[in-house]
């Protein structure tokens, strides 16, 4: 025979388990609804896994160096200088993600 124990809970609760649970027995009852819950907890994914995250931050620092190559080449091909300044920067942001993209993929 299986151990019970004893659960309080308020007045209010046990009655809606009363009105809900049709034929079923009280203990009965509980264990369906904790079972269905449960169930649908581990098929419910309502947010995003932390690889999916990293892979589509990747994939994002991936585009802004190529789109950052592609604006100095560009700018290059068409003969404008740009001010050292602003090459120095680009060239900094290019290598820091290069260099990020290298530590992930090591």
């Amino acid at each position: 025979m299986s151990e019970k124990r004893m659960l309080i809970v308020e007045a209010e609760v046990v009655n809606r388990v009363d009105d809900n649970r049709g034929d079923m027995g009280r203990s009965d009852f509980i264990n369906f609804l904790m079972d269905n819950q449960l169930r649908e907890e581990s098929k419910r994914r309502d947010g995003v896994s932390r690889e999916d995250f990293e892979q589509f931050e990747e994939g994002t620092k991936e585009l802004l160096r190529k789109f950052l190559e592609f604006f100095i080449s560009y700018g290059l091909e068409l003969g404008k200088q740009p001010r050292d300044d602003e090459f120095e920067q680009l060239s900094e942001k290019l290598q820091a993600l290069g260099a990020s993209q290298k530590g992930k993929t090591s």
